[in-house]
């Protein structure tokens, strides 16, 4: 898709940024949505001329979740959906998952429902003074999604997942920042600013391919049964250094006292042996 109409994408500085662009509804959240943001976060994983993602929504709220005045789900209720069908939010979420690049997310005002899971896999989460978030799908008679049930737990713990999840009530920045949902909290002008500036930071001081395999590292390994395997990984990524043109570089960069030049590429130059690397 080259072009979006639910949804902008634009590139400046190694920076992607996805907003959600339908403010005259609240940025609430549809299949064309759904699909577009799947695509341009693949779009921006591929491109060697981004190193982080930047997700917000144009107006004064990112999404107010699930926009119920635009019918259905793509697929005849009566007969019901193919066993292939995935639902809109998780459509989003997997695809963040599954990212090669970082993921900072810059939430103001609502963030409810698919508002909010679509942003769970996000790297970061940055709030504004005024955002509201809420898991509210028990309220609505539905069920959760965008495979929160996964990520919200390891994000704030079992206890006020499921505080927010039976509960489905709206709660505000600060028990977001005290439970570990957001990472911090700005005023709703700044919080895009504070976005772009650990956007940045990390563009400008990391390496693409040690940030790549690290997030993959979390996701995939965290959650193994015992620190085994992940070591037994580690120590190939570790033991393979000697061949790493950004490990020499970090190196040489920091007792030279200058600002690091990588030069390796996510497209080309993933360690080949990574247990994901074929899902």
């Amino acid at each position: 898709m080259a072009e979006y109409a639910d949804i902008t994408y634009a590139v400046h500085d190694r920076i992607a940024t996805v907003a959600l662009n339908r403010p005259a509804a609240r940025n609430g959240y549809t299949i064309r949505m759904a699909d577009e943001l799947a695509d341009a976060m693949d779009r921006a994983d591929r491109a060697e001329d981004v190193r982080v993602v930047v997700l917000t929504g144009n107006g004064k709220d990112f999404s107010v979740g699930a926009d119920l005045s635009q019918g259905g789900f793509d697929f005849d209720a009566e007969t019901g959906p193919d066993p292939a069908w995935q639902e809109p939010a998780g459509r989003c979420s997997k695809r963040i998952f599954t990212m090669n690049k970082p993921v900072i997310a810059a939430l103001r005002g609502a963030s409810v429902g698919g508002g909010i899971t679509i942003t769970l896999s996000c790297d970061y989460r940055l709030a504004s003074t005024d955002s509201k978030f809420g898991f509210v799908f028990v309220r609505r008679g539905i069920y959760p999604e965008g495979a929160s049930a996964w990520f919200l737990p390891r994000l704030v713990g079992m206890g006020t997942a499921l505080d927010w999840m039976v509960s489905g009530r709206v709660f505000g920045a600060e028990e977001a920042l005290r439970a570990g949902l957001v990472h911090s909290v700005h005023e709703p002008d700044s919080v895009l600013d504070k976005a772009y500036e650990l956007a940045r930071e990390i563009a400008v001081t990391t390496s693409a391919v040690s940030v790549a395999v690290t997030r993959q590292l979390l996701y995939r390994m965290s959650t193994t049964d015992s620190p085994f395997p992940v070591h037994e990984l580690d120590s190939r990524l570790i033991g393979g250094l000697g061949a790493s043109k950004d490990a020499v570089e970090g190196v040489v960069s920091f007792l030279q006292k200058r600002p690091p030049e990588f030069g390796m590429r996510v497209d080309a130059d993933l360690p080949p042996y990574l247990p994901w690397a074929e899902k």
